[in-house]
């Protein structure tokens, strides 16, 4: 038996009225999920439990079949693990984004792009590279990820602040967040030396003068220490693969024991190579019981408020990675067990998550009885959960009921 989870990160939405009341998950045109959820059961998950946030680290974490309550320490230490930074007992990790920040006439600083315009690997490095020879210390230190996502290493002890995750501000004045995290000299000197490193780099220059959003400053958010978490191996004697172009989920992988698979070209956004990722998953399942894919697409949409480009992305993600696995594992003659959804929801009318059960999808390839007979969306998630009265509290059920055995120990 091989066993998947395939998951459109952030597909969830609200009904809108450009849509005529319907989600972009309803709008948009997605036969294979579709044909899987007349197929299967369809039921909703609660990936965020009471009282955290509603981020991909969490919401991925329940997805992979643990407990946040249990093991969730932060997010960046998991993408410092994505990128073989191992932490010390003395070291925090930070998410460092490079962003686009932007001045009013009254002297305001307002988040024009979380992303700074999706800046390439190769662009960012040389900034990245830039501000640890500008700014290192041996209490901080810069390390180089994906794109606008990388890590600042701090040693020992340091000013505690309330950080939040920029994507939330997006278009909207950070005065108050930006004020947090100036209230300490040690924070306000390292953030004052990386925007003058940043606004004087050739790198921003370039950028500007091509009319792209320079990254201009550093944001830090996602703060936490090493996590401590048994593998999916101890857990239910499974062996897997991870596949994103995100190293918080690569991140998540690592210490949940499985093997990373890094595609070429997997961009986390609408141009990642689909088909890479759909190749690999297959290719993992001739060797390993499981594996994890991972889609950036939507969320990204979700947080820049682009309808029609989440509505791509959700039907990208059907036709380019959901169609060609579940054909690909037919055509193998193995039985499996598959599970689309998403970690959470980000509706273009708020660009952040929110805490909403997700609708998810169990099919199995060995059941020949009709299944729940509706179209995938939010809205038929809700009106199946309530009939079947089959909700889960958390993802660690979820993973006991795709594997159909409960955790070992």
């Amino acid at each position: 038996m091989k066993y998947l989870i395939l998951v459109g990160d952030g597909m969830g939405d609200l009904p809108m009225a450009e849509l005529n009341n319907r989600t972009p998950l309803e709008a948009a045109d997605t036969p294979f999920m579709d044909a899987l959820c007349r197929q299967g059961e369809l039921f909703l998950t609660h990936t965020i439990p009471e009282g955290y946030p509603p981020g991909s680290d969490v919401a991925n974490l329940s997805l992979l079949g643990y407990k946040p309550e249990e093991y969730y320490t932060g997010r960046a230490p998991l993408e410092a693990a994505a990128m073989g930074i191992t932490l010390g007992p003395e070291q925090t990790a930070f998410r460092c984004n490079l962003v686009t920040l932007s001045q009013t006439p009254d002297n305001q600083p307002h988040m024009i792009d979380y992303s700074a315009g999706h800046i390439s690997n190769e662009e960012s490095h040389q900034l990245i590279a830039a501000l640890e020879e500008g700014c290192a210390t041996d209490t901080f230190h810069f390390h180089a990820g994906v794109s606008y996502r990388h890590i600042l290493l701090v040693q020992g002890g340091y000013p505690q602040m309330d950080t939040v995750p920029p994507h939330d501000f997006t278009g909207r004045e950070v005065t108050a967040p930006w004020s947090r995290y100036r209230e300490h000299p040690q924070w306000a000197t390292l953030l004052d030396k990386a925007r003058a490193i940043l606004e004087a780099h050739p790198i921003n220059a370039r950028r500007v003068a091509a009319g792209k959003n320079p990254a201009n400053s550093i944001w830090l958010w996602g703060e936490g220490r090493l996590p401590s978490m048994p593998t999916l191996a101890e857990r239910f004697g499974l062996s897997g693969s991870l596949i994103s172009a995100v190293d918080l989920l690569k991140g998540l992988g690592v210490n949940a024991g499985l093997s990373i698979i890094n595609v070429p070209g997997a961009t986390g956004y609408l141009d990642t190579n689909y088909a890479g990722k759909a190749q690999a998953a297959l290719e993992a399942l001739r060797s390993q019981d499981f594996v994890f894919v991972h889609v950036e697409a939507p969320d990204e949409a979700g947080h820049q408020g682009l309808l029609q480009d989440k509505i791509q992305a959700i039907e990208d993600f059907d036709r380019k990675i959901v169609g060609p696995i579940f054909k690909g594992l037919q055509e193998s003659g193995e039985d499996f067990r598959l599970i689309a959804t998403m970690d959470h929801f980000t509706p273009l009318s708020l660009r952040t998550h929110t805490t909403n059960p997700v609708p998810t999808i169990l099919y199995d390839s060995r059941q020949t009885s009709q299944g729940c007979n509706l179209p995938f969306s939010e809205r038929s998630g809700e009106a199946e959960d309530k009939r079947l009265h089959n909700g889960l509290v958390n993802g660690e059920l979820l993973m006991e009921k795709l594997l159909e055995r409960k955790k070992q120990g």
